[in-house]
């Protein structure tokens, strides 16, 4: 079962959640592309990051963010309630509040996978998040 986050409705889900620090550089490269969900299945992403909300929105804007990100500040509850060992970390979240699917680092297979997760949940068009000819590597660690 999927931990509580403050401003979370896990019952409106299903939901993917983007856990993320604006300071790191695979974050910096990820997020971009994780707007993806939020394009493709608007409302079915919130950003948990690791920073002071005024830093969330600075990010936000400059990488072209519209999702909402609410702050998970130290002792950063939310993450230590996921186990979060590095970011980006990215989960799926039924709305029953059941964790179906986890994706830590730059995963491209992965990331494409929960995309396609989501969207069978919410009977919607899949949308890839990456693909090689972005020039993104398939994988990078967090």
């Amino acid at each position: 079962m999927a931990p509580a986050i403050p401003g979370v409705d896990f019952h409106s889900g299903p939901l993917a959640l983007f856990f993320y620090k604006v300071t790191c550089p695979v974050c910096q490269m990820a997020a971009p592309k994780v707007e993806g969900f939020d394009l493709a299945y608007p409302g079915r992403i919130v950003g948990i990051g690791q920073d002071p909300e005024e830093k969330l929105v600075s990010f936000g804007r400059q990488l072209g963010m519209t999702f909402r990100s609410l702050p998970d500040l130290p002792p950063y509850d939310a993450s230590n309630a996921y186990g979060i060992e590095v970011v980006p970390t990215t989960f799926l979240i039924d709305r029953d509040g059941s964790i179906l699917d986890t994706v830590e680092s730059w995963d491209r297979d992965g990331l494409n996978h929960l995309s396609k997760e989501l969207a069978e949940l919410t009977g919607s068009a899949y949308a890839e998040i990456s693909n090689p000819s972005d020039g993104l590597p398939p994988f990078r660690p967090g």
